[in-house]
């Protein structure tokens, strides 16, 4: 008699680690060029996303095994220690045609340990075969073809571990920045991304969504443009213009531009003119947002600009 026995091999897990080598977190199963996320970790967007010289994104997140985010309120959901949260940042050669391939930039890395997060960056070769664990940051010169078909050209920076700290320090203490369930709740492809967190296992201490708020997608023109702008306030510049954040040192100068703050305790029409005078430059130390901006964000000053002027 022949015993067939039946082996199956799966994926390592992934590890919350700050290893040399992004290959060695397991986020990604298959070629590491091809971004195919571990079967441990799964994709989430946002409705408002941050600005970042056009690049275009993609957002992990990896629970240890047999955890979920719990559900607090409309903010941050509760992450277990050995979450780990990835952002990788690439520009498609050709817009128009995505099967040209992509030019994969960083991967942007936060870790959840003993309670405190911890950040990383890992710069990719040229190859586009590994990235690797990186401090000191980089400016690169990137070219690539939009959906018009015109030639772009942008002189991308890779933070520093200081410039990260600094979008990410909110009273000497790293924080995550976008992934809000507030930020996430939203549908895509016909359903709803937080219930289909709740379906999945990765989201806990919910079953009903309906009392969780939903910031306003900015480029919605259906929304009134009040709104917008303070979505887009929320995501873009709130991490540092809030208590706590890295530009509210000095009471006095102070704005407070998460969405919930009230108009009049935001600040904004007092700083009108250098927020419009700050969107529109990319001067390293002046410009804003602090990082991402070496080509100004056109399509939210179209917005912004006209917004502020009419608060005249």
């Amino acid at each position: 008699m022949t015993t067939v026995r039946s082996f199956t091999t799966l994926p390592e897990l992934v590890v919350p680690e700050f290893r040399p080598t992004l290959s060695e977190l397991n986020l990604f199963q298959g070629n590491l060029e091809d971004l195919n996320p571990s079967i441990y970790s799964f994709i989430y967007d946002l409705n408002t996303r941050l600005y970042t010289d056009y690049t275009k994104k993609q957002r992990i997140i990896a629970l240890p095994a047999g955890t979920t985010m719990n559900y607090v309120d409309d903010g941050f959901p509760e992450y277990p220690d050995n979450t780990l949260i990835a952002k990788t940042f690439y520009y498609n050669v050709d817009d128009r045609d995505e099967s040209l391939g992509k030019n994969i930039i960083e991967t942007r890395v936060l870790i959840k340990i003993n309670g405190d997060w911890e950040l990383g960056n890992y710069k990719w070769n040229d190859a586009q075969t590994e990235a690797y664990l990186d401090t000191e940051g980089a400016t690169l010169a990137i070219s690539w073809i939009d959906n018009a078909g015109e030639t772009n050209n942008v002189d991308y920076v890779i933070p520093t571990s200081e410039n990260c700290f600094t979008c990410h320090n909110n009273n000497n203490r790293i924080t995550p920045i976008g992934p809000r369930l507030r930020s996430m709740n939203f549908n895509i492809e016909g359903e709803n991304q937080l219930q289909s967190f709740i379906n999945n296992g990765h989201l806990g201490n919910i079953t009903d969504i309906s009392g969780i708020t939903s910031l306003p997608h900015w480029e919605n023109s259906l929304e009134i443009n009040e709104n917008r702008v303070r979505a887009y306030f929320d995501m873009n510049c709130a991490h540092c213009h809030s208590p706590g954040g890295h530009h509210n040192l000095n009471y006095y100068e102070a704005m407070d531009l998460r969405y919930e703050t009230s108009f009049d305790d935001s600040n904004i029409f007092d700083k009108r003119y250098s927020i419009m005078s700050r969107i529109q430059t990319s001067v390293e130390g002046y410009s804003m947002p602090f990082l991402g901006v070496s080509t100004p964000h056109q399509e939210a000053i179209d917005l912004i600009v006209p917004y502020l002027e009419s608060l005249e």
